[in-house]
């Protein structure tokens, strides 16, 4: 009789560090960008969306590259996510008052980071408790 050994590609260490590269990298750049494109003293509502919207377009342009050696679903959901959220909270930051470029690149990277923590998470939870390597019946 033949097992079929099932090994998800968040399981693996390559696919792992290329997640949290991709979304490190994209927290970075969109925190980055939304500083940079955002004015302080803007409407705090007006600049997240316009932040959120430099975050997607980030999220757009980094899914291609991380994409093609990490997958393109398993990279796409994360990164548009991260992209957004990082523009987000930095584009309401900057609109409150000033922000260095060094700072927004660090804030962006951990809210990429806890991006990818909270898919994970989330991910987990719904797929339940599995168990590998028991064959049929036990």
């Amino acid at each position: 009789m033949v097992y079929a050994i099932e090994v998800d590609m968040d399981s693996r260490i390559f696919f792992v560090f290329g997640d949290l590269l991709a979304n490190i990298a994209a927290g970075a750049l969109a925190g980055l960008l939304s500083v940079l494109l955002t004015a302080t003293g803007w409407n705090m509502f007006l600049a997240m969306l316009w932040a959120m919207a430099i975050g997607m377009v980030v999220g757009f342009v980094l899914f291609f590259p991380f994409g093609v050696f990490f997958g393109a679903m398993e990279v796409m959901l994360p990164v548009m996510f991260t992209g957004m959220m990082s523009g987000m909270v930095l584009g309401m930051h900057k609109a409150m008052h000033p922000i260095g470029w060094e700072l927004a690149a660090g804030y962006g990277a951990l809210v990429g980071l806890g991006c990818i923590v909270l898919i994970w998470a989330l991910n987990a939870l719904l797929r339940g408790p599995r168990s590998y390597g028991a064959g049929e019946g036990g």
